[in-house]
């Protein structure tokens, strides 16, 4: 597929090859590079996935990089729910209200 200036993009680019990161770090961290992956609009005329290119960000910063994604989702989120923690907030509340009764 190709993509047209102004298109909404993903690009990924290697900010430090593993032999450039710190050793202070994990071996299984450091064997792998530090990855960056961006989106925004693409600057370049035409473009297909693998090509390098350039993109705007939303906030105006150009950044160059691999082209990865086309109109890529937003796939985000805080992971499966723990059932501890469920109720946490309705037995705080409960708490704070028995503590409320004591002190009056």
């Amino acid at each position: 597929m190709k993509c047209k200036t102004g298109d909404w993009v993903r690009i990924r680019s290697v900010i430090l090859a593993p032999h450039e990161r710190a050793a202070s770090i994990p071996d299984e961290t450091r064997a792998v590079p530090l990855e960056m992956r961006v989106k925004g609009w693409l600057v370049t005329q035409e473009a297909a996935i693998g090509d390098k290119v350039e993109i705007r960000s939303t906030l105006g910063r150009g950044y160059h990089g691999t082209l990865e994604a086309h109109n890529p989702p937003y796939g985000h989120d805080f992971a499966a729910a723990i059932p501890e923690l469920l109720r946490a907030g309705e037995e705080l509340r409960e708490m704070l209200a028995e503590a409320d009764g004591e002190i009056a």
